[in-house]
C-alpha cells in the first residue's frame, strides 16, 4: 500500500488543494474495492498542529497525524498556500526540512499550484523544471532564479518531483499520478466519474500577459509602456535604444533581465494579447484582427498565436468569444 502525506500548510492555505487530492486517491479506494481488489493508497492529512483554520476560521483541517508522527511516506503533497507568499513560507518552515528528509529517503514530492513556492524553498527544484499559476510567474522567477520555470505546462515530472500549473488544474496532475499508481483504466474511471479533463497539458490558453513591471529597471519599464501603447507599429530594437538612450546589447540584456523576455517575445506577447481580446468580444474576422494588432502576414500570425496560447485563432475565438457561446 502506497502512503501518500497530503500537507496541512499553516496559515490561508487553498481547501479544494487539500481537500481534492484527499477525494480522488479516495475515489481509486473506493473503486478498487468494488472491484474486489485491496485498496491502494494509504491518504493521511499531515499538518504541524491538530488545528489548521483557514479563510480567517471558516473552515478547520484537522490533520490525521502531526508532522513528527510521520516517519516515511511515499508521496508527499504539497497544496497551495494563499495570499502573502512570503509569510506563507516563513509560517510553514518546519515543512520543508520534513520534506527533504523524505525525499532523500526514496519518496516522491508533488506541489501544487503556488505549493510550487513551498516546495522550491526546499532548494530540491533547483536546476529543474517546475509549473506553477501563470498569475505567480513573475514572482516565482524572481524568488527562485536558479529553478526553470515552465508557465505554460500544467504538468512536470522530474526525477520524482511533480508540479501542477494554478488552480484546480492540479487535478489534471491527480489523474497523471493516479495513471502512474493505479494504471491508465483507474485514471480514466477516474476522469469520468469526477468529470475531470483527461490529457490536458497546458495552461496557455488561460494566461493573460501582463508583462513584468515589479522591476527597478526605470528604462525598460518607459520601454514596456511605449510598446504597449504602440504595438500597432513596426518598432524596431534600435529606435527603441536610440529612444531611452541605451546601447542595443545594453537595452536587450536588461529588458531580458527585468522582463523574462527578448524585446521581440515581448512585443509578440503584447500583439497576441491584444489579439486575444479582440476575438473575445468583436466580430472582426480572424485577418482583420491580424491587421488590427500589426500583423501583416498571416502564417505568422497564426504560427504565433499558437505558440503563445497553444490554440489557432479560430480555436481561441470559438472557445472564449462571447457572439458564439448559446445556451
Amino acid at each position: 500500500m502506497k502512503h501518500i502525506s497530503i500537507l496541512v500548510p499553516r496559515g490561508q492555505a487553498v481547501l479544494s488543494s487539500i481537500v481534492g487530492p484527499y477525494k480522488v486517491f479516495s475515489h481509486v479506494n473506493e473503486h478498487l474495492t468494488n472491484m474486489g481488489k485491496p485498496p491502494l493508497f494509504k491518504i493521511q492529512l499531515v499538518g504541524i498542529s491538530t488545528e489548521t483554520e483557514l479563510y480567517d476560521g471558516l473552515f478547520t483541517v484537522k490533520p490525521h497525524v502531526l508532522l513528527k508522527e510521520v516517519d516515511k511516506t511515499d508521496l508527499v503533497i504539497i497544496p497551495a498556500p494563499n495570499g502573502d507568499m512570503m509569510k506563507a513560507l516563513v509560517l510553514n518552515q518546519e515543512f520543508l526540512p520534513w520534506i527533504t528528509a523524505q525525499y532523500k529517503a526514496g519518496a516522491e514530492v508533488a506541489s501544487l499550484c503556488v505549493g510550487a513556492f513551498l516546495l522550491a524553498s526546499t532548494g530540491l527544484l533547483k536546476g529543474k523544471k517546475c509549473a506553477t499559476h501563470w498569475m505567480a510567474a513573475n514572482a516565482f522567477r524572481k524568488m527562485f532564479p536558479d529553478v526553470n520555470l515552465v508557465a505554460d505546462k500544467i504538468i512536470t515530472d522530474e526525477n520524482g518531483i511533480y508540479s501542477s500549473g494554478g488552480a484546480y488544474s492540479f487535478l489534471n496532475l491527480m489523474l497523471y499520478l493516479v495513471e502512474k499508481y493505479a494504471g491508465r483504466d483507474i485514471a480514466i474511471l477516474c476522469s469520468k466519474i469526477l468529470e475531470i479533463e483527461f490529457d490536458r497539458g497546458s495552461q496557455s490558453p488561460f494566461i493573460i500577459f501582463e508583462g513584468q513591471k515589479e522591476h527597478d529597471d526605470e528604462p525598460v519599464r518607459r520601454a514596456q509602456t511605449y510598446i504597449e501603447k504602440n504595438f500597432q507599429e513596426k518598432i524596431t530594437v534600435d529606435q527603441l535604444a536610440m529612444m531611452f538612450a541605451l546601447g542595443r546589447r545594453n537595452l536587450e540584456r536588461r529588458f531580458k533581465k527585468a522582463t523574462s523576455n527578448t524585446i521581440a517575445e515581448y512585443m509578440q506577447r503584447v500583439k497576441i494579447e491584444a489579439a486575444k481580446m479582440s476575438l473575445e468580444s468583436s466580430r472582426e474576422n480572424v485577418n482583420e484582427v491580424m491587421y488590427k494588432v500589426g500583423y501583416t502576414d498571416t502564417k505568422a500570425f497564426r504560427t504565433t498565436f499558437r505558440k503563445v496560447t497553444g490554440l489557432s485563432p479560430v480555436q481561441y475565438r470559438n472557445k472564449y468569444s462571447r457572439e458564439v457561446v448559446q445556451f
